[in-house]
């Protein structure tokens, strides 16, 4: 069988994923982590040998909608609830320094 989970684990997971947990949320997470696992382990006890693998369980095939040419929005319309603007452009945040190498 897998090895148990513990609290520690669950805190290094907590701080990964930069969640703050109280200790009951912590004994609480450890025991459901703790019981998923045990459930994905009894899945490897099914013999599993003369299944095809699948990547859905439900047939789905792919919906395609005819592509319609429409009159687009136009410029104040699009601008109408920009946050910052400039005439007929968005303004945003700077996100490349000077020394990008070039």
């Amino acid at each position: 069988m897998a090895e148990k989970i513990d609290k520690e684990q669950v805190k290094k997971v907590a701080k990964l994923s930069r969640l703050e947990l109280q200790e009951s949320e912590i004994e609480e997470f450890t025991g459901q982590l703790e019981a998923i696992l045990e459930y994905v382990e009894k899945m490897n006890e099914l013999d599993t040998e003369n299944i095809k693998p699948l990547a859905h369980c439900l047939p789905v095939s792919n919906v395609f909608r005819d592509d319609v040419v429409k009159e687009s929005l136009g410029t104040e319309k699009t601008l109408a609830n920009a946050p910052k603007k400039d005439e007929m452009y968005f303004l945003v945040p700077k996100i490349l320094d000077d020394n990008s190498g070039a």
